[in-house]
């Protein structure tokens, strides 16, 4: 190939993942999860101010000492924001900027896997990199357990079963008294 035809031609494109990482407990990550990180040139996560990432010290065992590792920092989690935008202004700001770091790696060609706790698509901070860079990049997504599913499986109990229904509201959705109580206690329908 000639030295010009290398110019031309565009440096192959890294691959995303959106690895799910399970309710909190390592042994419970999929063996997809493992090989996925464990082949990626960059490991991603988020944290807060602080620093520490429960995302990172679920994964923490197969980190390699070659990993890039970016660290995510929210800008804020709970607490106000003097942000012209308000909190989802500076949220929105946070995961621009963020997808714009993940994009740079990928631009080089490197593997680019980003942590996420529970499930990467189940109220998961992976999801905001998904929407900024799926279409751009060769993606997939490990899924993870669901907080939900091991909360089943610890109790002992099904979810649902037969005709019943399940809904899961996030809880800035239920904060009303009633409706909060009633989203923490499970329903069964009866015919």
């Amino acid at each position: 190939m000639s030295e010009q035809q290398r110019q031309a031609t565009p440096a192959a494109k890294g691959r995303l993942y959106g690895v799910g990482l399970g309710p909190g407990d390592p042994s419970l990550m999929t063996v997809r999860a493992v090989e996925v990180i464990a082949g990626a040139d960059v490991v991603a996560y988020h944290s807060a101010r602080h620093g520490r990432s429960i995302a990172r010290s679920i994964a923490e065992r197969h980190l390699r000492p070659d990993h890039i590792e970016e660290r995510l920092v929210y800008p804020v989690t709970t607490e106000g924001t003097d942000h012209p935008g308000g909190y989802r202004g500076a949220m929105e700001e946070f995961y621009t900027e963020a997808a714009a770091r993940l994009a740079a790696h990928l631009d080089a060609g490197r593997t680019v896997a980003v942590l996420a706790e529970g499930d990467p698509l189940f109220y998961g901070s992976y999801m905001h990199m998904h929407k900024r860079l799926a279409d751009r990049y060769p993606t997939e997504v490990i899924p993870g357990v669901t907080s939900v599913s091991a909360a089943a499986a610890r109790l002992g109990a099904p979810l649902v079963e037969g005709e019943e229904v399940l809904t899961v509201l996030p809880e800035h959705a239920a904060r009303g008294g009633a409706e909060r109580r009633a989203s923490r206690r499970p329903t069964r329908r009866r015919s």
